[in-house]
């Protein structure tokens, strides 16, 4: 396991280029962190560094954003945080997503924990109360 440590959003670029560096063989970036932990601020800046030319926003209620970078790259983002039934995440057909070898960062994934494949980075997001965040980096196999 990997640990990430950083006090402010002027760190921001700097975590998101280490993260892609420890991350950069996995497809299905799973971010887990209580509400306001930044996670879509990470992925904000993941994109950036990705070169995402679009305009990156939680997908809170359309579930899930598709961007594109200046060479064509497909991203997906999922935000399953307003998901009722598990179920209701195959409806959009998120087996098509997970396995078209596109990269998919995915926030709230514990909501839909049975259908995230075997093969998967966890990056566990936790902020103390003067505003430092930690991020720990998983990799998981197997699903174990």
């Amino acid at each position: 396991m990997e640990e990430i440590n950083y006090e402010s959003l002027q760190e921001l670029p700097k975590v998101a280029q280490a993260l892609i560096d420890i991350c950069k063989d996995d497809l299905i970036w799973v971010f887990k962190g209580d509400m306001g932990a930044g996670k879509t601020t990470l992925i904000k800046e993941l994109a950036r560094q990705y070169g995402v030319v679009d305009n990156v926003s939680s997908p809170t209620f359309s579930i899930v954003n598709e961007y594109q970078n200046e060479r064509g790259a497909l991203f997906y983002h999922f935000d399953f945080y307003r998901l009722e039934d598990a179920d209701e995440a195959l409806e959009i057909g998120i087996d098509d997503y997970f396995y078209s070898g596109n990269p998919c960062w995915i926030e709230w994934g514990e909501k839909i924990a049975e259908y995230i494949p075997e093969d998967f980075v966890l990056i566990s997001i936790s902020m103390d109360p003067s505003g430092k965040r930690n991020l720990k980096i998983k990799t998981v196999r197997d699903g174990s």
